[in-house]
């Protein structure tokens, strides 16, 4: 009796690996068309004398001139650039600091074992939602609130007998400021607390119970355990502060338009003056902006640099 061959059976073998770049291709090019082209058409305007719609393509080469004005003391643009620049780090030093910490606070005490606080979820939820608001939203709600000469907060302050006029106070340095960067700091304190609490629950859980056992308070905890092993965390959160600080633009424009007196200028507005207002000056816009990327490229990396862990280095002849 014979015995019929067996039929290999040759199997298809199907690749997917080319499906993941169809999947992250729609990013690249959604970067290269609004991220990377804008960016080398700023250098490229930078260096010319785009000045008007007419000259926004058709443009000659002028070399530094336009870096040169804003770093020149006795040009037009300098007290106006760089007055701006000193705005906006007072309004984001006294955003983030008062953010920073009341973030980490917060996060040590959503995260501490011994004080089991009821109602997490709902705080979180609360603390994070003005986050999820558009800033036009929370411009025009407190320029409502203090409006002069008929607005909520005046009209408290004069029925409790706290002023017998009402305030302007967004004609007020101190006033506008304030509010710009008490706006920021609650907009944002949020998003910075729940970044603190991913990093925290990212601790290994037997460091604490090891600290716990040991005996240490939760002030030793917080300040042996978790700050220095949050580390990472808190460059990633303080880069992404400075820049969205020194890009800071739609609460300062809708309240004040940068009054009283351009103090609550920023350079992301000044950019905005210079290159969509008056004559259209978009090389002066395009060349602040790409001073503007260095100084957050040179602040980013010196964040890093400060925050890092350096492992020290061996000494010389040892094992």
């Amino acid at each position: 009796m014979q015995t019929q061959p067996a039929v290999k059976q040759k199997r298809k073998s199907v690749s997917y690996s080319r499906y993941g770049y169809y999947f992250v291709a729609p990013f690249f090019i959604t970067f290269l068309i609004f991220g990377l082209y804008p960016i080398l058409f700023t250098f490229k305007t930078s260096v010319t004398d785009a000045v008007g719609w007419e000259k926004v393509l058709n443009n000659s080469i002028i070399g530094f001139e336009n870096f040169r004005q804003l770093f020149d003391s006795n040009s037009l643009v300098f007290d106006k650039f760089w007055g701006a620049m000193g705005n906006t780090m007072i309004i984001w030093f006294f955003n983030f600091v008062p953010q920073l910490g009341l973030a980490l606070i917060l996060a040590s005490w959503f995260t501490d074992t011994r004080i089991h606080l009821k109602m997490q979820g709902f705080f979180k939820v609360t603390i994070f939602m003005p986050n999820i608001i558009t800033a036009a939203t929370i411009g025009m709600l407190f320029m409502s609130f203090f409006a002069f000469p008929i607005g909520p907060v005046n009209t408290f302050v004069q029925t409790s007998g706290i002023a017998n006029m009402p305030i302007e106070y967004f004609r007020s340095v101190a006033w506008s400021r304030g509010l710009i960067s008490f706006i920021q700091w609650w907009m944002w304190c949020g998003n910075t607390m729940i970044v603190m609490i991913a990093g925290i629950s990212g601790i290994n859980p037997s460091l604490f119970e090891a600290a716990l056992v040991d005996g240490c308070t939760s002030r030793q905890i917080f300040w042996k355990i978790t700050l220095p092993l949050i580390k990472p965390i808190l460059v990633y959160n303080l880069t992404t502060s400075l820049v969205g600080g020194l890009t800071m633009f739609d609460i300062p424009h809708m309240m004040t338009q940068g009054n009283p007196n351009e103090t609550t200028n920023t350079v992301a507005r000044f950019i905005y003056m210079q290159g969509f207002t008056g004559s259209r000056n978009f090389n002066m816009a395009s060349a602040a902006s790409v001073v503007l990327f260095g100084i957050i490229i040179i602040g980013s990396l010196l964040i890093r640099y400060l925050l890092n862990d350096r492992d020290p280095k061996p000494a010389k002849g040892g094992k």
